[in-house]
């Protein structure tokens, strides 16, 4: 029984010392923050449509919570530019159409880091709704048949004048990053994100002219974190 004892006190000890020592270790970390930075994107239809990366910028605040160590959670809002820029090689038309979406990307938070130093990797769904969109082009694109020149051939051009379909989008992001943390309060980070839409901007029934219109953007960010606890 002293030795039953001895060793039932013995684990209580140890665990209570675990225990504090979890506590210490893992103590919860709560942020707000804010970024800002620029976007480059692109559609990707079926068929194929020849394009270019559009620039644009993306804004916004983020919250995030981690309780243990190297693992967290991040939820965004943030409002982003994508679309996509057409291509005419060997002549001068130019044609974009950019896109503007308030974002909700819901992240996991993967990171390893030192007192001051910290690498991470975010990775998770995201849902978006489009507020506005706009075009720009050094021709009339509803006219492209009174366009002696226009190269109408061995190119789709449907996608100049389709009217957007859906507004609603949702798909996949991940990036990577390093934070400073300058101190207990205040943190400053550099992510370069990739997003990929699952849904599609433009109807995409069999007698629409693509089956396939899906949202692509890399955004390269600066951001800010204020620890709250």
């Amino acid at each position: 029984m002293r030795s039953l004892r001895h060793i039932l006190a013995t684990a209580a000890i140890l665990a209570g010392a675990f225990s504090a020592s979890a506590q210490n270790h893992y103590e919860a970390n709560v942020a707000i923050g804010a970024k800002g930075g620029y976007t480059l994107s692109k559609i990707s239809f079926n068929p194929t449509v020849p394009q270019g990366m559009l620039g644009g910028f993306t804004a916004g605040a983020a919250f995030r919570y981690a309780e243990e160590k190297n693992f967290g959670l991040i939820a965004e809002f943030n409002i982003e530019q994508r679309g996509w820029k057409e291509k005419f090689e060997g002549t001068s038309f130019q044609y974009s159409k950019q896109l503007t979406y308030i974002q909700i990307p819901i992240l996991t938070h993967i990171y390893f880091s030192t007192k001051h130093f910290k690498g991470f990797f975010n990775a998770g769904p995201e849902i978006g709704y489009m507020i506005a969109s706009s075009t720009k082009a050094n021709f009339d694109y509803n006219h492209i048949e009174d366009i002696p020149d226009f190269p109408k051939h061995n190119r789709y051009n449907d996608q100049l004048t389709l009217p957007i379909k859906n507004r609603f989008d949702y798909g996949i992001s991940a990036g990577v990053g390093m934070e400073w943390i300058k101190d207990h309060k205040h943190s400053f980070n550099l992510e370069g994100r990739f997003y990929y839409g699952l849904g599609n901007v433009f109807s995409s029934k069999k007698t629409d002219p693509f089956s396939g219109s899906n949202s692509m953007s890399i955004m390269l960010t600066l951001g800010y974190y204020y620890r709250l606890k």
